[in-house]
Parts: structure tokens; C-alpha cells; sequence
């Protein structure tokens, strides 16, 4: 079952978040689960980002986690941010592509 985390957080620096997930992706290489990634910004609350990160399952999104490159770059996103990073773990029970 394909699995879906979200994860919220406020910056005043997005880009330096942008340019760390960068980095993140050439550490990660080809080790990475990872099957797609949307960085967002809400439109309605300035300074709310949320990327939706697509797994194909729970399990390859916590061996994910578990790799050096993740916690690192865990760490230095929340450094970036200007409060708590809020992650949703979601299980897609459908999708539609149209």
C-alpha cells in the first residue's frame, strides 16, 4: 500500500530549505524510497510550507527515516523553521489519476 507523509512547518526560509532537500537528494542517491516529493506553499497562511512526500509503503518510508541522510537533514529543516514540524503519516486507501 502506497503511504503519503505530510509535513507541515513556518519559515522565513524557504529556500534554505529547498536548497537542503537538494542536498539531501544527492546524499541519498539512489538509496533513497522516496517516489515523489511537492514542496507547497499555503496560500492562505504566509510563511506555511507543506511537503507531501510519497512512499511505496510504510515500510520503505521508515527505512527512509532510519537513514543517516534523513535524520540529518531532519535536523537542520527544524533548525530552519520558526516553530514545530508537524508530520501526518497517511495509508492511500485510493488514488485516481485523471
Amino acid at each position: 500500500m502506497k503511504f503519503i507523509q505530510l509535513i507541515e512547518y513556518e519559515t522565513h526560509k524557504p529556500e534554505e530549505i529547498s536548497r537542503l532537500l537538494d542536498r539531501w537528494r544527492e546524499e541519498s542517491g539512489d538509496e533513497s524510497t522516496v517516489t515523489r516529493t511537492v514542496l507547497t506553499a499555503d496560500h492562505d497562511r504566509p510563511n506555511r510550507y507543506i511537503s507531501i512526500v510519497e512512499f511505496p509503503s510504510y515500510e520503505e518510508a521508515m527505512r527512509n527515516s532510519n537513514r543517516p541522510e534523513t535524520d540529518r537533514f531532519a535536523k537542520e529543516m527544524a533548525a530552519l523553521c520558526d516553530g514545530p514540524v508537524q508530520f501526518r503519516n497517511l495509508d492511500v486507501n485510493r488514488e485516481e489519476l485523471v
